[in-house]
This record gives structure tokens, C-alpha cells and sequence, in this order.
């Protein structure tokens, strides 16, 4: 489903620990990293795909994760024209985008690449909040920067209203 301006709807998938942290996925069989993302089917809302997507792609269901956040306006970014597939019809040039931040509420080894018989990703790890910024191709990077400035407040509210490990005094016995 392309809109006529050659944009495909989409949702991008943004999923954050209690350390605020943020779940980086290197795409199969290359040595190319993002978040997860994929296309609105017709008749699905921005939650559902957002929720079909997460299983499909990191294994991981409602039960999984909360919702913190999501962007308040849709998000573009224009393909490099290398990669429009000029000969179908209507022609995608880019993705419009509806982002989520999700918090894991369960255990990292929930997480499983490996659901779809075509996996998305064949790794990930958490990376520093802002990392992916720096590290997504060019021309996702624009969209990148907007959504983590915009989800930036809620997860630095997350990482201030979680506890801090007590760091127990260390004990030396006294030579005598």
C-alpha cells in the first residue's frame, strides 16, 4: 500500500531496558544495523502492525514489552534512488513512518531472531541511546535523530526512576 506520494506506510520499532539502552538488530546476512520496522498491511492500525512486526522480527509479544511512547506526526525518509524499484507499479520511494518506543518488561532471552522461516535480523545487542544515530545508513539517519530526540525525555525519566544497584562496603581484614 503506497500513498500517492510514492511513500509506503510503515511503523519503526525503537525498544529500550531499564538502563536506557536500546536493542540495535544487524540485518540477516549483512553488516548493515537498524531497528525494527515494517509495513502497514491495509486495515491494520499503526499498534497492530507495530505489535505483528515486534513478533515477527524479535519474537517478542504484548506481554513482552509496554508502550512508552509513540512519535505525534508520521516520519519520512526518501529511498536512495538506486534502491526504488522503478518497474512495479505504483513506485515506493520512500517510507513514512509511525514510531514506537517500547520498554522490555521481560527477560532478554525472549528475544528470538529466528520466528519467520525469512528472519529480518541475525543479531543484536543493546547499544547507548544515542548510538544508532550515528551508525544507521544516511539516509535513514534524518528520521533516526528526530525519533530519539523525540522519545529522548521518556527514557532518561526511565533510567532516573530506576534503582541503582547499592554498592555494599568492601570489608578488609585487619593484619595483626
Amino acid at each position: 500500500m503506497i500513498d500517492d506520494d510514492g511513500y509506503r506506510p510503515n511503523v519503526g520499532i525503537v525498544i529500550c531496558n531499564r538502563q536506557g539502552q536500546v536493542m540495535w538488530a544487524r540485518r540477516f546476512g549483512q553488516h548493515s544495523w537498524q531497528f525494527p520496522q515494517g509495513g502497514i498491511n491495509p486495515g491494520e492500525s499503526a499498534e497492530q502492525a507495530m505489535y505483528r512486526e515486534l513478533f515477527e522480527e524479535v519474537g517478542l509479544s504484548r506481554k513482552d514489552v509496554r508502550i512508552l511512547a509513540s512519535t505525534r506526526n508520521w516520519l519520512r525518509y526518501k529511498l536512495p534512488k538506486r534502491l526504488v524499484r522503478w518497474d512495479t507499479k505504483p513506485v515506493c520511494i520512500g517510507q513514512k513512518q509511525k514510531w514506537f518506543l517500547l520498554q522490555l518488561m521481560s527477560a532478554d532471552a525472549e528475544i528470538n531472531m529466528q520466528t519467520s522461516s525469512t528472519p529480518e535480523f541475525d543479531g543484536w545487542r543493546w547499544v547507548s541511546y544515542w548510538y544508532p544515530v550515528r551508525q544507521v545508513v544516511s539516509f535513514k539517519r534524518d528520521v533516526y535523530r528526530r525519533v530519539m530526540k523525540e522519545f529522548a525525555s521518556v527514557v532518561m525519566a526511565l533510567q532516573e526512576a530506576t534503582p541503582k544497584p547499592q554498592s555494599t562496603p568492601a570489608y578488609r581484614r585487619k593484619r595483626g
